[in-house]
């Protein structure tokens, strides 16, 4: 059975540390951009946008006002610690298909943040109508491709030099799916075996 999960919300890491969860707004664009800022270069390496513009900002506000993307972001003490971001399209031939981001502060990195996040998208995902979920990342993210594994996901095809990192660097693109559906199953197993 598929909860209801509300926002905002406050959950707890591994630590015990709360975390406040909310549906990102315009208001949080300025504590957003001081997020990815203050992101080491190696964790913004191969990210699709340089999340540290005025610019991108300003687009990514503008997906959220014209819901073309669904953003929650995790507050400590005020602070983002955590984002995940719900692409998706209105029409077209991948309406179905919506594409997950998420990105945690390696000070609360193994703490669970990540997943929390990931089960908030996933369930706006299901709200919305979408039926698949999609994550891109590059070959050396072994970490992320091992969380979105332990998520649900499995991998769907690898495309040879298809990213150019912030270096200049090609690197092979892995797209990792699944239907919602088995994502949520496999969120909830994971959820029960580190809550019990």
């Amino acid at each position: 059975m598929i909860e209801t999960l509300s926002l905002p919300r406050i959950v707890h890491l591994k630590n015990g540390q709360g975390v406040t969860l909310v549906r990102a707004e315009a208001a949080d664009g300025p504590d957003l951009l001081r997020f990815y800022s203050d992101m080491p270069e190696e964790d913004r390496l191969v990210l699709k946008d340089d999340v540290t513009t005025a610019d991108w900002l300003d687009r990514f506000l503008a997906k959220l006002s014209n819901n073309e993307a669904i953003s929650v972001i995790g507050r400590v003490g005020g602070d983002v610690r955590g984002e995940g971001t719900l692409y998706r399209t209105a029409f077209g031939w991948s309406r179905h298909v919506g594409e997950i981001r998420l990105n945690v502060a390696r000070s609360v990195r193994g703490q669970g943040l990540g997943l929390e996040l990931a089960r908030h998208i996933v369930k706006l995902a299901i709200d919305s109508g979408i039926d698949k979920l999609v994550a891109h990342m590059v070959d050396s993210q072994v970490a992320a491709k091992r969380t979105f594994e332990k998520l649900g996901f499995h991998r769907e095809a690898e495309l040879q030099g298809h990213v150019t990192d912030i270096q200049g660097k090609r690197r092979n693109l892995i797209v990792y799916a699944n239907d919602v559906s088995h994502v949520w199953s496999a969120m909830e197993t994971l959820l029960g075996a580190c809550c019990t």
